[in-house]
């Protein structure tokens, strides 16, 4: 039986673990390496960790932390954060990652997601999709942890990465980010449509029931999300009750 996969997404800043709600207002919430610990014993089905000052600081996300993950995870997981070259993703990979995730320089350079894809295959190549709407223009797609816009559409953008040999998308709505109230459906629902390859939910989940949607109705292949595994309190992070297999596969049957 088809049971989609139940990701959390971790953000990571001067080495702590972060929430944002709509890519502003970070706030520290724990130790990146306590966090895979806990989802070792919660049983969850991949992580994904993204460096969100990586591309800022014209760097990759570290190789060493990336290693310090792989020592403690019991699960696949993907790493994010100003990856730009092949030696990058060969040194993220060597550390331990199964999949790289590939945001701005995917925009500032098409042409290497298929060289990477032909590298490493493209299951190893992700492209993380940032998509916000302002002023009542279309939605597009946005780089640099969200404050540049390409004007670029995202059902076109998904397609030309599927062209180009990425293995899987993850579509993440700005505006959703970190509010709880649900993913974008339309977006989610645009995107799964009009590619072939897995895509991942992000930004806005708030329950199970969400997840169940994205699925259903929005035809999304994984669901991921990160306020929902964390409860904010002071200089603290407190993992919510995450629910066995079983119980998913019964949630999506």
């Amino acid at each position: 039986m088809f049971r989609p996969r139940v990701i959390p997404v971790l953000l990571l800043k001067d080495k702590g673990l972060v929430k944002s709600e709509k890519f502003k207002n970070h706030r520290y919430v724990g130790d990146p390496i306590n966090a895979v610990k806990i989802f070792n014993d919660l049983k969850a089905d991949e992580l994904v960790f993204l460096d969100i000052l990586a591309s800022a600081e014209k760097r990759s996300i570290s190789p060493e932390f990336v290693r310090r993950v792989g020592d403690e995870a019991n699960m696949p997981f993907a790493v994010g954060g100003g990856i730009r070259s092949i030696k990058e993703i060969k040194a993220l990979v060597n550390a331990g990652a199964e999949k790289v995730v590939i945001n701005t320089y995917a925009v500032e350079n098409p042409a290497f997601i298929k060289e990477a894809s032909e590298e490493f295959g493209s299951s190893t190549i992700v492209v993380s999709v940032d998509v916000n709407q302002r002023f009542l223009r279309k939605q597009q797609v946005y780089t640099a942890a969200g404050t540049k816009s390409t004007g670029l559409s995202p059902v076109e953008w998904v397609q030309k990465m599927q062209d180009c040999g990425a293995g899987e998308i993850i579509i993440n709505s700005i505006e959703h980010d970190g509010t709880m109230q649900g993913y974008d459906w339309k977006l989610v629902k645009e995107v799964a449509e009009a590619v072939e390859i897995p895509v991942v939910a992000l930004g806005g989940a708030g329950s199970l029931n969400d997840f169940t949607r994205a699925v259903r109705e929005s035809y999304a292949s994984a669901v991921a999300a990160g306020s929902l595994f964390v409860f904010h309190g002071p200089r603290k992070a407190v993992l919510v009750n995450y629910p066995q297999n079983k119980e998913l596969v019964h949630l999506f049957s």
